[in-house]
């Protein structure tokens, strides 16, 4: 099985090193799948994917991204390889100022200058539509926009360039049930739209960690504590791990 990343024995220290955010975190993500990336709050779970985004330098260890370490790229070869990763942010993250199309049109304008600017257009609104945006909410801004229309224009920025890997970073916080319900399927529909793409997922919800996850991956105070599947998790005999469960879902 093709892994996207590696990681190796990962630490992260804010305080030079009297406490560690992430503690020794060994965990590979593999390529064409969805991995759900679930734990309570303050657990590193966002850090750990500044740290594949290449944004944060880990204190020790190493991160490998399609093979290649980041820790030995330039500040340029971690530009052309965020390229390959796409982000949907926790509140979509729109610029307030930029239409919605112009919101999709602007990492292709940052990275993609070899393209016609018809061409780019046509890449946005192609984006846009497979996202499930009509045409006439281009000019509007965000604020013009509902909750649920604007992660789907988040979602469709993230996929301007055709990423290889896609993160999510909480993206139901703060949703209410019939958003997250779509959310959830937005993330399902377009995992099956791009394929050989690969889909992390950082989330505290776990009924859709086991809904949507291909794997799931829990952290506990800067550790892995289990990678495995919805099977795996739900007869593991780890009694923090069953606790989460316990108040996190029902069994039937």
């Amino acid at each position: 099985m093709e892994m996207a990343v590696e990681i190796q024995d990962l630490k992260k220290s804010f305080d030079g090193g009297k406490s560690f955010v992430l503690n020794g975190i060994d965990l590979v993500i593999p390529a064409d799948k969805i991995t759900m990336l679930i734990g309570f709050s303050g657990t590193g779970k966002s850090v750990l994917m500044k740290h594949i985004l290449g944004l944060m330098k880990p204190t020790s260890g190493n991160i490998k991204v399609f093979g290649k370490n980041l820790s030995q790229r330039s500040e340029q070869e971690l530009i052309a390889l965020r390229c390959q990763m796409g982000v949907l942010f926790q509140h979509a993250a729109l610029f307030d100022d930029m239409s919605v199309i112009e919101n999709v049109l602007f990492p292709l304008s940052e990275h993609r200058r070899d393209l016609s600017k018809a061409r780019r257009l046509e890449i946005a609104r192609h984006k846009l539509k497979v996202t499930g945006m009509d045409r006439e909410h281009d000019q509007k801004l965000p604020a013009e926009i509902s909750g649920g229309m604007q992660k789907r224009v988040g979602l469709a920025r993230a996929l301007a360039l055709d990423p290889k890997i896609l993160l999510y970073d909480e993206p139901t916080t703060g949703l209410d049930p019939i958003l997250t319900e779509m959310v959830d399927n937005l993330i399902l529909d377009t995992h099956k739209l791009h394929k050989g793409a690969t889909s992390l997922v950082i989330s505290h919800d776990l009924m859709a960690a086991f809904r949507l996850g291909d794997y799931i991956v829990m952290l506990d105070k800067g550790k892995v504590l289990l990678r495995g599947t919805k099977e795996e998790f739900l007869n593991t005999d780890n009694e923090f791990i069953r606790k989460f469960i316990d108040k996190g879902i029902r069994r039937s």
